[in-house]
């Protein structure tokens, strides 16, 4: 079975969305083969994405996971049933409250590819719970001064190996393992 992965684009400072959720300041740097390279080769084995509905669990064109780049399952945590949603060829399942859950079917549905978890709360509670192998961070040299962080309010000690550190024009691309 595939991993289980955080997979984000941060600042420098640990935000990966202004407050208000915007995200320009991802946008508009040079930058190199290498750099496509690196985020190429997380998606290409991703199979299922994890993440929050929003509060009227819609799929928004600014909502859909990877600018709709992946048409794999995606499964929205929520705290109301709703029925899965189909758009683009991509079938949005909402699962209520049951994060663990989620995680399971995303895993289900990947097989041998990866889960990637979007998003702050969804990433916490999951490396909370002990689901996460990995952490793929790309960050960008910025610093926004606050937003929406990733990883603050974790409530445990996570200890990390690193695997995989490179940086190019644009970014620097980190790729740790959990440990405990």
């Amino acid at each position: 079975m595939g991993r289980v992965i955080v997979h984000a684009t941060m600042t420098v400072d640990g935000f990966i969305a202004e407050a208000d959720g915007g995200v320009d300041w991802m946008f508009g740097r040079p930058s190199t083969p290498e750099d496509d390279a690196a985020v190429a080769k997380v998606i290409e084995r991703i199979g299922a994405v994890v993440g929050g509905a929003n509060e009227t669990q819609t799929i928004d064109d600014g909502e859909v996971p990877y600018g709709g780049m992946l048409k794999v399952p995606v499964y929205l945590m929520t705290h109301s049933p709703h029925d899965p949603i189909e758009r683009d060829g991509v079938t949005y399942t909402f699962i209520v409250d049951d994060i663990a859950q989620a995680v399971e079917s995303a895993r289900q549905a990947a097989g041998d590819k990866w889960v990637s978890l979007l998003g702050g709360s969804i990433s916490r509670q999951c490396l909370q719970l002990g689901l996460v192998d990995e952490l793929h961070l790309d960050v960008a040299p910025v610093l926004l001064g606050e937003g929406i962080p990733l990883f603050a309010g974790l409530e445990k000690r996570v200890e990390l190996e690193r695997l995989e550190t490179s940086a190019f024009a644009s970014e620097t691309h980190l790729r740790y393992r959990v440990v405990t």
